[in-house]
Protein backbone atom coordinates (compact mmCIF):
# COMPACT_ATOMS: atom_id res chain seq x y z
CA UNK A 1 0.00 0.00 0.00
CA UNK A 2 1.02 3.56 -0.98
CA UNK A 3 1.42 6.15 2.05
CA UNK A 4 0.98 9.62 0.89
CA UNK A 5 2.33 11.48 3.97
CA UNK A 6 5.65 11.13 5.03
CA UNK A 7 5.03 12.87 8.24
CA UNK A 8 1.16 12.73 9.46
CA UNK A 9 0.96 15.85 11.62
CA UNK A 10 -2.48 16.86 14.06
CA UNK A 11 -3.14 19.62 11.47
CA UNK A 12 -3.52 17.41 8.39
CA UNK A 13 -5.70 14.89 10.95
CA UNK A 14 -8.17 17.80 12.22
CA UNK A 15 -8.55 18.52 7.76
CA UNK A 16 -9.29 14.53 7.14
CA UNK A 17 -11.47 14.54 9.88
CA UNK A 18 -13.50 17.72 7.83
CA UNK A 19 -13.91 16.15 4.81
CA UNK A 20 -14.36 12.90 6.09
CA UNK A 21 -17.81 14.74 7.64
CA UNK A 22 -18.68 16.47 4.43
CA UNK A 23 -17.92 13.40 1.85
CA UNK A 24 -20.37 11.09 4.32
CA UNK A 25 -23.15 13.58 2.52
CA UNK A 26 -21.47 14.64 -0.91
CA UNK A 27 -22.20 13.68 -4.62
CA UNK A 28 -19.02 12.46 -5.46
CA UNK A 29 -15.63 17.92 -7.26
CA UNK A 30 -13.32 19.19 -9.06
CA UNK A 31 -14.15 20.70 -12.65
CA UNK A 32 -11.15 20.63 -14.99
CA UNK A 33 -8.91 23.41 -13.52
CA UNK A 34 -7.72 25.65 -16.09
CA UNK A 35 -4.10 26.61 -14.21
CA UNK A 36 -3.46 22.93 -14.86
CA UNK A 37 -4.42 22.62 -18.10
CA UNK A 38 -1.25 22.37 -20.83
CA UNK A 39 -3.03 24.54 -23.71
CA UNK A 40 -3.60 28.12 -23.17
CA UNK A 41 -7.43 28.27 -23.71
CA UNK A 42 -9.16 30.73 -21.60
CA UNK A 43 -12.78 30.96 -21.65
CA UNK A 44 -13.75 34.34 -21.70
CA UNK A 45 -18.24 34.34 -20.43
CA UNK A 46 -18.61 37.70 -18.83
CA UNK A 47 -17.04 40.77 -17.91
CA UNK A 48 -16.34 41.93 -14.60
CA UNK A 49 -16.86 38.57 -13.33
CA UNK A 50 -13.80 36.95 -15.85
CA UNK A 51 -11.71 40.02 -15.85
CA UNK A 52 -11.30 41.01 -12.52
CA UNK A 53 -8.40 39.38 -12.26
CA UNK A 54 -9.41 36.64 -9.63
CA UNK A 55 -8.59 33.48 -12.19
CA UNK A 56 -11.56 31.64 -14.12
CA UNK A 57 -14.19 30.58 -11.88
CA UNK A 58 -15.76 27.23 -13.63
CA UNK A 59 -18.51 25.63 -12.26
CA UNK A 60 -19.13 28.06 -8.74
CA UNK A 61 -15.45 26.80 -8.52
CA UNK A 62 -12.21 29.04 -8.42
CA UNK A 63 -8.46 27.91 -7.78
CA UNK A 64 -8.87 30.57 -5.03
CA UNK A 65 -11.89 29.41 -3.43
CA UNK A 66 -12.59 33.17 -1.90
CA UNK A 67 -13.58 34.54 -4.89
CA UNK A 68 -16.45 31.94 -4.93
CA UNK A 69 -19.94 33.89 -4.29
CA UNK A 70 -22.40 31.13 -2.75
CA UNK A 71 -24.59 34.26 -1.63
CA UNK A 72 -27.53 32.36 -3.81
CA UNK A 73 -27.51 30.00 -1.03
CA UNK A 74 -29.08 32.64 1.37
CA UNK A 75 -32.76 31.10 0.52
CA UNK A 76 -33.01 27.85 2.77
CA UNK A 77 -34.90 26.80 -0.19
CA UNK A 78 -32.20 26.39 -2.64
CA UNK A 79 -30.09 24.76 -0.26
CA UNK A 80 -30.81 20.88 -1.52
CA UNK A 81 -27.62 18.86 -0.28
CA UNK A 82 -25.14 18.67 2.60
CA UNK A 83 -22.83 20.58 0.40
CA UNK A 84 -25.07 23.00 -0.08
CA UNK A 85 -25.19 23.60 3.69
CA UNK A 86 -21.53 23.97 4.29
CA UNK A 87 -21.72 26.87 1.32
CA UNK A 88 -23.61 29.13 3.22
CA UNK A 89 -24.22 28.67 7.23
CA UNK A 90 -25.88 31.87 8.57
CA UNK A 91 -24.66 33.18 11.99
CA UNK A 92 -28.28 35.46 12.48
CA UNK A 93 -31.59 35.40 11.61
CA UNK A 94 -30.93 37.48 8.31
CA UNK A 95 -28.23 35.63 7.14
CA UNK A 96 -26.37 38.78 6.58
CA UNK A 97 -23.67 37.13 8.55
CA UNK A 98 -22.35 34.00 7.09
CA UNK A 99 -19.21 31.43 7.23
CA UNK A 100 -18.67 29.13 3.47
CA UNK A 101 -16.42 26.46 4.28
CA UNK A 102 -14.42 24.96 1.61
CA UNK A 103 -12.41 21.61 1.04
CA UNK A 104 -9.82 19.56 -1.17
CA UNK A 105 -8.48 16.28 -1.47
CA UNK A 106 -6.33 15.33 -4.53
CA UNK A 107 -4.67 12.21 -4.31
CA UNK A 108 -2.27 12.09 -7.22
CA UNK A 109 1.15 10.38 -8.48
CA UNK A 110 4.08 11.27 -10.57
CA UNK A 111 7.01 9.02 -12.24
CA UNK A 112 9.81 10.97 -14.22
CA UNK A 113 12.54 8.88 -15.84
CA UNK A 114 16.18 10.50 -16.04
CA UNK A 115 14.96 12.81 -13.53
CA UNK A 116 16.66 16.50 -13.67
CA UNK A 117 17.89 14.77 -17.32
CA UNK A 118 20.20 12.99 -15.93
CA UNK A 119 20.98 9.35 -16.62
CA UNK A 120 19.39 7.99 -13.51
CA UNK A 121 16.98 5.91 -11.57
CA UNK A 122 13.60 6.74 -12.32
CA UNK A 123 11.42 9.20 -9.43
CA UNK A 124 8.08 8.09 -8.29
CA UNK A 125 6.14 10.85 -6.29
CA UNK A 126 3.17 9.70 -3.97
CA UNK A 127 1.83 12.76 -3.12
CA UNK A 128 -1.58 14.02 -1.28
CA UNK A 129 -2.95 17.26 -0.70
CA UNK A 130 -5.69 18.09 1.82
CA UNK A 131 -7.19 21.63 2.40
CA UNK A 132 -10.12 23.24 4.29
CA UNK A 133 -11.43 27.04 4.22
CA UNK A 134 -13.54 29.17 6.15
CA UNK A 135 -14.98 32.51 4.72
CA UNK A 136 -16.55 35.01 7.19
CA UNK A 137 -18.99 37.49 5.71
CA UNK A 138 -19.47 39.97 8.42
CA UNK A 139 -22.66 41.97 6.48
CA UNK A 140 -22.08 43.41 2.68
CA UNK A 141 -18.55 45.15 3.65
CA UNK A 142 -16.54 42.71 5.59
CA UNK A 143 -14.94 39.31 5.46
CA UNK A 144 -12.76 37.41 7.17
CA UNK A 145 -11.12 34.26 5.33
CA UNK A 146 -8.58 31.98 6.19
CA UNK A 147 -7.39 28.60 4.97
CA UNK A 148 -5.05 25.53 6.23
CA UNK A 149 -3.21 22.84 3.76
CA UNK A 150 -1.29 19.81 4.16
CA UNK A 151 1.25 18.53 1.75
CA UNK A 152 2.39 14.78 2.06
CA UNK A 153 5.04 12.98 -0.24
CA UNK A 154 6.58 9.68 -0.47
CA UNK A 155 7.71 7.66 -3.33
CA UNK A 156 11.49 6.67 -4.69
CA UNK A 157 14.48 9.10 -5.21
CA UNK A 158 12.27 12.18 -3.91
CA UNK A 159 15.82 13.55 -2.82
CA UNK A 160 14.71 16.64 -0.28
CA UNK A 161 11.25 18.13 -1.43
CA UNK A 162 10.73 21.58 -0.36
CA UNK A 163 7.69 22.95 1.57
CA UNK A 164 5.46 23.17 -1.45
CA UNK A 165 5.66 19.27 -2.06
CA UNK A 166 6.27 18.56 2.04
CA UNK A 167 4.36 20.36 4.64
CA UNK A 168 2.60 19.21 7.95
CA UNK A 169 0.30 21.81 8.31
CA UNK A 170 0.72 25.36 6.60
CA UNK A 171 -1.52 28.47 7.26
CA UNK A 172 -2.02 28.98 3.35
CA UNK A 173 -4.31 32.16 3.11
CA UNK A 174 -5.40 34.33 6.12
CA UNK A 175 -7.01 37.65 5.03
CA UNK A 176 -9.73 40.28 6.08
CA UNK A 177 -10.77 42.61 3.34
CA UNK A 178 -13.35 45.68 3.41
CA UNK A 179 -15.47 46.82 -0.23
CA UNK A 180 -17.75 49.44 -0.67
CA UNK A 181 -19.17 50.66 -3.76
CA UNK A 182 -19.10 54.92 -3.97
CA UNK A 183 -20.60 55.90 -7.35
CA UNK A 184 -21.28 52.66 -9.39
CA UNK A 185 -17.33 51.73 -8.35
CA UNK A 186 -16.65 48.39 -6.52
CA UNK A 187 -13.84 49.80 -3.84
CA UNK A 188 -12.26 47.42 -2.05
CA UNK A 189 -8.64 47.02 0.03
CA UNK A 190 -7.38 43.79 1.65
CA UNK A 191 -4.44 42.91 4.12
CA UNK A 192 -3.16 39.48 5.07
CA UNK A 193 -1.79 36.21 3.09
CA UNK A 194 -3.17 35.41 -0.06
CA UNK A 195 -3.43 34.00 -3.35
CA UNK A 196 -3.16 35.94 -6.26
CA UNK A 197 -3.36 36.01 -9.89
CA UNK A 198 -4.57 39.47 -11.80
CA UNK A 199 -1.76 38.81 -14.59
CA UNK A 200 -0.96 36.61 -17.60
CA UNK A 201 -1.35 33.06 -16.44
CA UNK A 202 2.50 32.55 -17.80
CA UNK A 203 3.52 35.36 -15.64
CA UNK A 204 1.38 35.50 -11.90
CA UNK A 205 -0.50 32.20 -11.00
CA UNK A 206 -0.64 30.78 -7.33
CA UNK A 207 0.64 27.34 -9.48
CA UNK A 208 -2.02 24.47 -8.98
CA UNK A 209 0.76 22.14 -10.53
CA UNK A 210 2.19 22.51 -6.71
CA UNK A 211 0.78 20.99 -3.43
CA UNK A 212 0.75 24.14 -1.70
CA UNK A 213 -0.27 27.36 -3.67
CA UNK A 214 2.43 30.27 -3.71
CA UNK A 215 0.79 32.77 -1.27
CA UNK A 216 1.68 36.13 -0.39
CA UNK A 217 1.70 38.81 2.19
CA UNK A 218 0.93 42.28 2.27
CA UNK A 219 -1.59 44.79 0.79
CA UNK A 220 -3.89 44.59 -2.53
CA UNK A 221 -6.41 47.62 -3.58
CA UNK A 222 -9.07 47.88 -6.29
CA UNK A 223 -11.41 49.62 -7.99
CA UNK A 224 -14.15 48.00 -9.93
CA UNK A 225 -16.22 50.00 -12.88
CA UNK A 226 -18.41 48.37 -15.15
CA UNK A 227 -16.02 47.98 -18.06
CA UNK A 228 -12.67 49.15 -16.50
CA UNK A 229 -10.42 48.35 -13.45
CA UNK A 230 -7.62 48.89 -11.32
CA UNK A 231 -5.86 46.97 -9.18
CA UNK A 232 -3.05 47.88 -6.32
CA UNK A 233 -0.50 45.56 -4.45
CA UNK A 234 2.52 45.17 -2.20
CA UNK A 235 3.80 41.92 -1.26
CA UNK A 236 6.46 39.68 -0.17
CA UNK A 237 6.03 36.09 -0.94
CA UNK A 238 5.24 33.20 1.73
CA UNK A 239 8.29 31.05 2.09
CA UNK A 240 7.09 27.86 3.60
CA UNK A 241 8.64 25.36 6.31
CA UNK A 242 7.80 22.06 6.91
CA UNK A 243 7.45 21.47 10.74
CA UNK A 244 3.74 23.84 11.37
CA UNK A 245 2.21 26.83 10.97
CA UNK A 246 5.18 28.59 13.00
CA UNK A 247 7.76 28.29 11.19
CA UNK A 248 6.60 29.85 7.40
CA UNK A 249 8.34 32.98 6.53
CA UNK A 250 6.49 36.36 5.44
CA UNK A 251 9.03 37.76 4.03
CA UNK A 252 11.62 35.75 1.64
CA UNK A 253 14.59 37.54 -0.55
CA UNK A 254 11.53 38.93 -2.99
CA UNK A 255 9.32 41.76 -2.81
CA UNK A 256 6.60 42.17 -5.42
CA UNK A 257 4.73 45.06 -6.40
CA UNK A 258 3.09 46.93 -9.00
CA UNK A 259 -0.15 47.74 -10.66
CA UNK A 260 -2.57 46.02 -12.84
CA UNK A 261 -5.50 47.45 -15.02
CA UNK A 262 -8.19 46.28 -17.30
CA UNK A 263 -10.38 47.20 -19.92
CA UNK A 264 -13.32 45.78 -22.21
CA UNK A 265 -12.56 46.79 -25.80
CA UNK A 266 -15.80 47.42 -27.52
CA UNK A 267 -17.98 44.21 -28.32
CA UNK A 268 -18.13 45.65 -31.85
CA UNK A 269 -14.92 45.51 -32.89
CA UNK A 270 -13.69 42.57 -35.15
CA UNK A 271 -17.46 41.65 -35.73
CA UNK A 272 -18.72 41.04 -32.21
CA UNK A 273 -15.94 39.83 -29.61
CA UNK A 274 -15.21 39.64 -25.35
CA UNK A 275 -12.11 41.40 -25.77
CA UNK A 276 -9.89 42.69 -22.64
CA UNK A 277 -6.87 44.88 -22.84
CA UNK A 278 -4.47 44.78 -19.41
CA UNK A 279 -2.06 46.86 -18.69
CA UNK A 280 0.27 46.31 -16.18
CA UNK A 281 3.43 48.03 -14.34
CA UNK A 282 5.32 45.26 -11.83
CA UNK A 283 8.97 46.19 -9.78
CA UNK A 284 10.30 42.50 -8.39
CA UNK A 285 13.25 43.41 -5.71
CA UNK A 286 15.25 40.35 -5.03
CA UNK A 287 18.53 40.51 -2.46
CA UNK A 288 19.14 37.33 -3.87
CA UNK A 289 18.95 37.00 -7.50
CA UNK A 290 21.78 34.56 -9.26
CA UNK A 291 22.61 34.89 -12.92
CA UNK A 292 26.02 33.05 -14.38
CA UNK A 293 27.71 32.38 -11.13
CA UNK A 294 26.76 35.65 -9.71
CA UNK A 295 24.66 36.04 -6.32
CA UNK A 296 23.66 39.92 -6.49
CA UNK A 297 20.87 42.34 -5.63
CA UNK A 298 18.12 42.98 -8.92
CA UNK A 299 15.23 45.68 -9.52
CA UNK A 300 13.79 44.15 -12.19
CA UNK A 301 10.52 46.05 -13.85
CA UNK A 302 8.05 44.95 -16.03
CA UNK A 303 5.87 46.97 -18.55
CA UNK A 304 3.56 45.61 -20.32
CA UNK A 305 0.15 44.26 -22.06
CA UNK A 306 -1.73 41.44 -21.86
CA UNK A 307 -5.00 41.28 -24.58
CA UNK A 308 -6.89 38.32 -24.23
CA UNK A 309 -10.60 37.00 -24.69
CA UNK A 310 -12.80 35.41 -27.98
CA UNK A 311 -13.25 37.00 -31.37
CA UNK A 312 -16.20 34.78 -32.21
CA UNK A 313 -14.50 31.09 -32.59
CA UNK A 314 -10.82 32.62 -31.70
CA UNK A 315 -9.99 32.45 -28.71
CA UNK A 316 -6.18 34.54 -27.83
CA UNK A 317 -4.02 35.17 -24.63
CA UNK A 318 -1.26 37.75 -25.85
CA UNK A 319 1.60 38.75 -23.42
CA UNK A 320 4.67 41.93 -24.49
CA UNK A 321 6.54 42.96 -21.94
CA UNK A 322 9.59 44.57 -21.28
CA UNK A 323 11.90 44.47 -18.57
CA UNK A 324 14.26 46.91 -17.61
CA UNK A 325 15.85 47.77 -13.96
CA UNK A 326 19.57 46.65 -12.58
CA UNK A 327 21.31 43.60 -11.57
CA UNK A 328 24.52 43.94 -10.02
CA UNK A 329 25.06 47.01 -10.57
CA UNK A 330 24.57 46.48 -14.17
CA UNK A 331 21.78 47.45 -16.38
CA UNK A 332 18.57 45.07 -17.86
CA UNK A 333 17.06 45.01 -21.39
CA UNK A 334 14.69 41.81 -21.99
CA UNK A 335 11.53 41.16 -24.03
CA UNK A 336 9.02 38.48 -23.44
CA UNK A 337 6.13 38.24 -26.56
CA UNK A 338 4.23 35.40 -25.63
CA UNK A 339 1.02 34.34 -28.07
CA UNK A 340 -1.59 31.60 -27.79
CA UNK A 341 -4.36 31.11 -29.95
CA UNK A 342 -7.03 28.35 -30.78
CA UNK A 343 -9.86 28.39 -33.21
CA UNK A 344 -12.84 26.09 -32.17
CA UNK A 345 -13.90 23.83 -34.93
CA UNK A 346 -17.63 24.29 -34.70
CA UNK A 347 -20.37 26.68 -32.63
CA UNK A 348 -20.76 24.74 -29.22
CA UNK A 349 -18.42 25.82 -26.53
CA UNK A 350 -17.43 21.63 -26.42
CA UNK A 351 -16.23 21.71 -30.14
CA UNK A 352 -12.73 20.69 -30.71
CA UNK A 353 -10.77 23.35 -30.82
CA UNK A 354 -7.26 23.59 -32.76
CA UNK A 355 -4.31 26.04 -32.16
CA UNK A 356 -0.79 26.91 -31.62
CA UNK A 357 1.17 29.17 -28.85
CA UNK A 358 4.51 30.77 -29.98
CA UNK A 359 6.71 32.47 -27.49
CA UNK A 360 9.86 34.22 -27.30
CA UNK A 361 11.91 35.51 -24.35
CA UNK A 362 15.42 36.99 -24.65
CA UNK A 363 18.22 35.87 -23.06
CA UNK A 364 22.09 36.28 -22.97
CA UNK A 365 24.26 38.63 -20.24
CA UNK A 366 23.95 36.13 -17.34
CA UNK A 367 27.90 34.72 -17.93
CA UNK A 368 29.14 38.27 -18.61
CA UNK A 369 29.05 41.96 -18.12
CA UNK A 370 27.65 44.62 -19.52
CA UNK A 371 23.91 44.27 -20.00
CA UNK A 372 21.59 41.62 -18.67
CA UNK A 373 19.26 40.56 -21.56
CA UNK A 374 17.89 37.52 -19.75
CA UNK A 375 13.80 37.83 -19.38
CA UNK A 376 12.03 36.53 -16.59
CA UNK A 377 8.57 35.37 -15.36
CA UNK A 378 8.74 35.82 -11.95
CA UNK A 379 5.83 33.35 -10.53
CA UNK A 380 4.13 31.44 -13.90
CA UNK A 381 2.75 29.06 -14.80
CA UNK A 382 5.55 26.54 -16.04
CA UNK A 383 4.20 23.19 -16.72
CA UNK A 384 2.77 24.97 -20.07
CA UNK A 385 6.63 24.57 -21.72
CA UNK A 386 7.06 21.29 -19.25
CA UNK A 387 5.25 19.34 -17.03
CA UNK A 388 8.46 18.30 -15.94
CA UNK A 389 9.46 22.06 -15.31
CA UNK A 390 12.16 21.95 -17.31
CA UNK A 391 11.95 24.88 -19.31
CA UNK A 392 10.75 28.47 -18.46
CA UNK A 393 10.28 31.45 -20.72
CA UNK A 394 13.96 32.37 -20.34
CA UNK A 395 16.28 32.24 -23.08
CA UNK A 396 13.60 30.50 -24.98
CA UNK A 397 11.92 30.36 -28.59
CA UNK A 398 8.90 27.85 -28.44
CA UNK A 399 6.27 26.74 -30.79
CA UNK A 400 3.54 24.12 -30.17
CA UNK A 401 0.63 23.49 -32.32
CA UNK A 402 -2.28 21.73 -29.98
CA UNK A 403 -5.45 20.44 -30.41
CA UNK A 404 -8.46 19.74 -28.01
CA UNK A 405 -11.37 17.80 -27.71
CA UNK A 406 -14.05 15.89 -25.83
CA UNK A 407 -14.67 12.27 -27.04
CA UNK A 408 -17.39 12.58 -24.19
CA UNK A 409 -19.28 15.49 -22.74
CA UNK A 410 -17.20 15.04 -19.84
CA UNK A 411 -14.00 14.16 -20.72
CA UNK A 412 -11.72 16.74 -22.12
CA UNK A 413 -8.34 15.74 -24.20
CA UNK A 414 -5.78 17.77 -25.39
CA UNK A 415 -2.66 17.15 -27.52
CA UNK A 416 0.17 19.19 -27.74
CA UNK A 417 3.58 19.24 -29.78
CA UNK A 418 6.20 21.86 -28.77
CA UNK A 419 9.15 22.93 -30.57
CA UNK A 420 11.84 24.70 -28.16
CA UNK A 421 15.37 26.74 -28.92
CA UNK A 422 17.77 29.20 -27.21
CA UNK A 423 16.99 32.93 -28.44
CA UNK A 424 20.78 33.01 -28.02
CA UNK A 425 23.46 30.33 -27.90
CA UNK A 426 25.46 32.48 -25.79
CA UNK A 427 23.76 31.56 -22.73
CA UNK A 428 22.61 28.59 -21.07
CA UNK A 429 19.21 26.57 -20.81
CA UNK A 430 17.14 27.48 -18.02
CA UNK A 431 14.32 25.71 -15.81
CA UNK A 432 11.26 26.78 -14.37
CA UNK A 433 12.80 28.08 -10.80
CA UNK A 434 15.06 30.00 -13.21
CA UNK A 435 18.28 28.49 -12.42
CA UNK A 436 20.33 27.49 -15.18
CA UNK A 437 21.13 23.28 -16.71
CA UNK A 438 25.16 23.58 -15.87
CA UNK A 439 27.50 23.90 -18.69
CA UNK A 440 24.94 24.55 -21.15
CA UNK A 441 25.82 28.37 -21.49
CA UNK A 442 28.82 26.59 -23.07
CA UNK A 443 27.26 23.77 -25.25
CA UNK A 444 26.92 24.39 -28.65
CA UNK A 445 23.48 23.78 -30.76
CA UNK A 446 20.46 26.10 -30.32
CA UNK A 447 17.83 23.42 -30.46
CA UNK A 448 16.76 22.91 -26.60
CA UNK A 449 13.93 20.02 -27.52
CA UNK A 450 10.44 18.34 -28.42
CA UNK A 451 8.35 18.05 -26.83
CA UNK A 452 4.87 15.88 -26.96
CA UNK A 453 2.39 15.73 -24.22
CA UNK A 454 -1.30 14.47 -24.10
CA UNK A 455 -3.29 15.07 -20.63
CA UNK A 456 -7.23 13.87 -20.37
CA UNK A 457 -9.47 15.58 -17.48
CA UNK A 458 -12.50 13.27 -16.93
CA UNK A 459 -14.80 15.37 -15.12
CA UNK A 460 -16.84 12.54 -13.02
CA UNK A 461 -19.33 15.14 -11.53
CA UNK A 462 -19.71 18.51 -9.86
CA UNK A 463 -17.26 17.60 -7.20
CA UNK A 464 -15.09 14.83 -8.33
CA UNK A 465 -12.32 15.03 -11.45
CA UNK A 466 -9.89 12.32 -12.69
CA UNK A 467 -6.72 13.69 -15.14
CA UNK A 468 -4.47 11.76 -16.28
CA UNK A 469 -0.85 13.33 -17.87
CA UNK A 470 1.84 12.32 -20.29
CA UNK A 471 5.38 14.03 -21.71
CA UNK A 472 8.07 12.91 -23.41
CA UNK A 473 10.71 14.95 -23.65
CA UNK A 474 13.56 14.68 -26.57
CA UNK A 475 16.72 16.31 -25.50
CA UNK A 476 18.10 18.15 -28.13
CA UNK A 477 22.07 19.47 -28.97
CA UNK A 478 21.69 22.08 -26.36
CA UNK A 479 20.95 19.75 -23.35
CA UNK A 480 22.78 16.84 -25.01
CA UNK A 481 25.92 18.43 -25.57
CA UNK A 482 25.85 19.19 -21.98
CA UNK A 483 25.48 15.56 -21.02
CA UNK A 484 21.53 15.62 -20.55
CA UNK A 485 19.35 12.94 -21.62
CA UNK A 486 15.71 12.70 -22.95
CA UNK A 487 13.09 12.45 -20.33
CA UNK A 488 9.57 10.42 -19.98
CA UNK A 489 6.75 11.66 -17.32
CA UNK A 490 3.38 10.05 -16.38
CA UNK A 491 1.11 11.80 -13.87
CA UNK A 492 -2.22 10.97 -12.15
CA UNK A 493 -4.17 12.52 -9.88
CA UNK A 494 -7.60 12.04 -8.17
CA UNK A 495 -9.29 15.33 -6.93
CA UNK A 496 -12.37 15.81 -4.65
CA UNK A 497 -13.56 20.19 -3.92
CA UNK A 498 -16.73 20.97 -2.15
Amino acid sequence: MTSFSRRPGGGAALLLALFSGAAAHAQVIGPPDRVSQALAAPLSEAYPADGAGDGVTSAGYNQSRWVEDWSKLRDPAKRRSAIDHLKFIPLDAAGDIYVTLSGELRLRVNETTNPDLKDAQAQRQDIARIVGGADLHIGPHVRVYAELAHAGISGRNIGTPSGYLDNTVIVQQSFADVTAKVAGVKLGVRYGRQTFSDGPNLLLVPRDNNTIFLSYNGFRGWAKARHMRIDMFDFTPTRPGQQGTGDDLNKDTRRFSGISGGLRIPNDWLGGSKLYLDPFYWRLRNTAAVWGATTAHEVREFYGLHLWGDAGPVNLDWTVNYQGGHYDNRPIAAWEVLMAQSYRLGRNHSAPRVGFHADYATGGGAYGTGKLKTALAPLGNNIYYSYQLYATPTNLIAIAPNFSFQPASNLRVSLEYQFSWRETVHDAVYRANGTAFAGTQNAAGRKIAETARAQAVWTVSPHVSVTGRYEHLHAGPALTNAGFKSSDFFAGWISFRF
